[in-house]
């Protein structure tokens, strides 16, 4: 692991994923105990309060839409003290006086000996307030009679409800509305009991920090007990990932228990066998490489110290051992340097249109010299002209590095099949030789720049090795279909397919 990596590794200052789902549920479960504690204790007292005036403002919709009608006004009566659980007197108003016309109790109070006293006053402090009037008063003082000491009322804001805080005693909620009904002028007036919460809020307060505190701890618990859980994986995985980048590629990556992190792990194992493959065969390229350098350049300087030191050997012949070798050696740099340009984009392809058929026949002229010395027997048979659009030099190569394939591999008869032939709307050319074959497995892998099949590395008779990783970059850049079928001990067939280009489209273009 190079400085600059372990600077970035180890200066680092941000917190772990185990730390942070740690602070995440211990926030969470902070913020929601806060929630309850408001809702559920800090609120209970309004939530109370609010229950209680509306179960009167039902109870009194109901009783008024039923005044002028005695069975119906009877029955609505009996019916929302019961609902409700309110007592109800409905008031027939005089100029000078109020008369009770029905009542019904609902909450279990005697009748207020202050009702028949002070009712009509009652009625006149409604009038003022638009016909509605809500008082809060002590229980005990409500049952005994008085002069209605009020808590707290509704006046000057008829539409509001009054509001008391946790009283210690018992408390009635008295609602007074005035009506009028074909000239007669009637009062409904209400009770309901508003039982004091203060206690119950007291002793929820006391209970909730009990549970709170539990509650906490129990939290704790499980967020660390799921943090190692769910963190293992990841902390494994970065001490395996730290093996691999130091190159140990037997780093192995475990993710069990969770399906995401499980196919992280399969992917950063795939990619540490890629990884391991990919160096393995790296540095037998290399090694190949490092000796097809080495032979022309020891061959160029062992005829050259002959030359220099022996008189006579200055002949033609040791002349051109020397041009030969230089050739391949410019060979091989080319190779290298094309299938960099191909593969660093560097490299375009320009289309044109171009007949495939006299461009594998050209190819054909440059291997003559081969078959007259060698024995090679290279032929070439086609089903009629097949015209393509394609980087010319660039499929010309294709063809060229396939047929030298062909020559280094084949069988030792020598011979090497190329044929072309039309499927349909494309054309196929393939290149055939004699030689061992390629197993199963290793087909996959021969069109890898650092694959090698025969793993004793030979000199080629022509080109540099290269070959069918240049053919694999120049065959992709086109979109072309390419493969190889072979079997052990019956030879190989390379092939590649491109769209042909009908005669009346060339008109056309041209």
């Amino acid at each position: 692991m190079d400085k600059k990596f372990e600077s970035k590794q180890y200066r680092s200052n941000r917190i772990g994923i185990k730390w942070k789902m740690f602070a995440l549920l211990i926030i969470f479960t902070v913020f929601a105990i806060l929630i309850i504690w408001v809702c559920g204790i800090q609120m209970v007292s309004r939530f109370y309060q609010s229950t209680k005036f509306n179960e009167l403002k039902f109870a009194n919709t109901s009783v008024s839409a039923a005044l002028g009608d005695t069975d119906r006004l009877h029955s609505a009566v009996m019916t929302c003290a019961e609902e409700y659980s309110v007592d109800i007197w409905v008031y027939s108003i005089s100029p000078n006086a109020a008369y009770k016309i029905y009542s019904a109790n609902g909450t279990g109070v005697k009748d207020p000996i202050f009702l028949n006293k002070h009712m009509f006053a009652m009625y006149e402090t409604a009038t003022k307030n638009e016909g509605r009037y809500i008082a809060i008063v002590p229980m005990h003082e409500f049952e005994e009679g008085f002069e209605m000491h009020v808590l707290s009322d509704n006046m000057g804001d008829p539409h509001a409800f009054p509001s008391y805080h946790n009283h210690s005693s018992e408390l009635v909620a008295l609602s007074i509305t005035t009506h009028e009904i074909d000239g007669t002028k009637y009062a409904i007036l209400q009770a309901s009991d508003l039982t004091p919460v203060s206690a119950m809020v007291k002793t929820m307060e006391n209970q909730f920090s009990w549970i709170g505190v539990m509650l906490i701890i129990l939290v704790l618990i499980f967020a660390e007990v799921m943090s190692r859980l769910i963190t293992k994986p990841f902390i494994n995985m970065n001490k395996a990932a730290k093996s691999l980048a130091k190159g140990d590629y037997s780093a192995e990556f475990s993710g069990k228990g969770y399906r995401e992190i499980s196919e992280l792990a399969d992917t950063l194992n795939y990619a540490a066998e890629e990884l391991s493959r990919s160096d393995a065969l790296k540095q037998e390229l290399i090694a190949n490489l490092s000796h097809d350098l080495r032979t022309p350049l020891t061959m160029i300087k062992g005829y050259g110290e002959v030359m220099r030191d022996i008189p006579g050997e200055n002949t033609p012949e040791n002349i051109q051992v020397i041009i030969d070798e230089t050739e391949r050696l410019s060979e091989l740099v080319n190779e290298v340097f094309d299938l960099s340009k191909i593969q660093s984009g560097a490299q375009k392809p320009n289309f044109e249109i171009f007949s495939l058929t006299d461009i594998v026949s050209s190819t054909m002229h440059r291997y003559e010299k081969l078959t007259e010395q060698d024995g090679y027997r290279i032929e070439f048979s086609e089903d009629g002209n097949a015209d393509v659009c394609a980087d010319r030099g660039m499929i010309l190569q294709v063809v060229y590095n396939l047929i030298n394939n062909a020559i280094n591999y084949t069988g030792e008869d020598k011979c090497v099949f190329v044929k072309q032939e039309k499927r349909g709307d494309n054309v196929r050319i393939s290149v055939t030789d004699t030689g061992e074959g390629i197993s199963a497995a290793q087909i996959p892998l021969i069109w890898d720049r650092y694959y090698k099949v025969d793993k004793v590395h030979k000199r080629a008779k022509v080109g540099m090795g290269l070959g069918l990783s240049i053919v694999k970059e120049i065959l992709e850049l086109h979109n072309a279909t390419y493969g190889v079928e072979s079997a052990i001990g019956k030879g190989s067939t390379f092939w590649f397919e491109l769209t042909t280009i009908t005669a009346e489209i060339v008109d056309n273009d041209i």
